[in-house]
Parts: structure tokens; sequence; C-alpha cells
């Protein structure tokens, strides 16, 4: 079984820059289940693309135009959104910001390879 460390410290954790104003930081997780941050600069694209992964995602801060399928909407801080497996999303952000992203199961190319 895959798992992380039982704590996870925002100074300790490293931030993975993913280029184009896109910044990664992961936190706990195991087979099922995996909890990541998500840092943009305004004007920042997340691309469209999809995945087998469930996803639910909270706007810690920032104003994204976030687009789930064929449906397309201005969140901002204190909103949320899912996206069921193999939905098209993508976002472009609108005023700098943070999403916190839990997929599960696990998404295994985020993890560092060794």
């Amino acid at each position: 079984m895959i798992s992380s460390k039982n704590f996870q410290f925002d100074k300790e954790e490293e931030w993975e820059d993913l280029g184009n104003g896109i910044k990664r930081q992961i936190y706990g997780y195991d087979d099922t289940i995996m909890l990541v941050k998500a840092q943009f600069e305004a004007g920042a694209i997340g691309e469209l693309h999809d995945h087998f992964h469930a996803q639910v995602t909270y706007v810690e801060s920032g104003t994204f135009k976030m687009t789930i399928a064929d449906e397309e909407r201005v969140i901002r801080k204190g909103d949320g959104y899912y996206v069921p497996p193999n939905a098209v999303h993508g976002c472009v952000c609108i005023e700098q910001g943070m999403l916190i992203d839990v997929f599960s199961p696990l998404r295994e190319d985020f993890l560092p390879t060794e």
C-alpha cells in the first residue's frame, strides 16, 4: 500500500513548479485518496484535461473561470466543485488563488519518481 506520512506541515512540504504560473503541493494520500494544493497566478491556465479519478475541489482563495464538461462557471473563495471520472475540465485563474483538490483514487502520476 502506498501512503504519505501521517502529518504534513506547510513549511516542510515542497512546492512543485508546473510552469505557466501554477505550483502544486502534495499532502496526505494512500491508494484510495489524495489531497493536493494548487497555487495559480492571475492568468494561469489549467488546460482542459480528463482523468479516471473523481475529484472534489475547494477554492481556498482567488477567482477562477471553471469548465466541467459543457458547463462554465466563475468560482471564488469558499466555493467548490465536483468533477466526475473522465469528465473534461479545466480553469483560467482570474484573480491569484489556491485550489484544494481531493482525488480518489490516488493520483500516482503526481508522486515523484525515484
